[in-house]
């Protein structure tokens, strides 16, 4: 196995430095992704909560109503169930997989794949004309 032509790796440089030549002048810490994969897969999460729940409203009577009892006294608005349950379910996968992966890098690549099919699952779940075709 030949070493010619490469480096010493400088623990200094961030580890996409190979990827990314512009940033090796920087001398940038590495840093975790881990941080920055969990809100990406959260926000989908939170989006793809928010789809699932906006159709199930439309496909079940019962579930609609039960959706109903989260807006309190002051009727707020068709969403209102829908809403809290895709911020709760936000803030849940958040944290648990912050700390899940506080530490460690994972692939951001995947965890943007994963959070944009998500996301992308949701919004249409929010269409008038999808989730219109679930009526009851």
């Amino acid at each position: 196995m030949s070493t010619e032509g490469t480096a010493p790796m400088n623990p200094l440089t961030h580890h996409d430095a190979d990827i990314s030549p512009e940033l090796a002048p920087l001398n940038l810490a590495d840093k975790p992704d881990g941080p920055g994969a969990a809100m990406v897969i959260s926000a989908g999460i939170g989006l793809f909560v928010l789809g699932f729940f906006t159709i199930l409203s439309e496909a079940s009577t019962g579930a609609k109503a039960w959706l109903q009892t989260f807006q309190g006294s002051v009727g707020v608005g068709p969403l209102a169930g829908k809403t809290i349950l895709a911020s709760l379910a936000y803030f849940g996968s958040l944290v648990l997989l912050w700390a899940l992966w506080r530490d460690k890098d994972v692939n951001l690549k995947n965890a943007f794949y994963i959070g944009l099919a998500l996301g992308i699952l949701g919004v249409i779940g929010t269409f008038p004309t999808f989730y219109q075709m679930f009526t009851v």
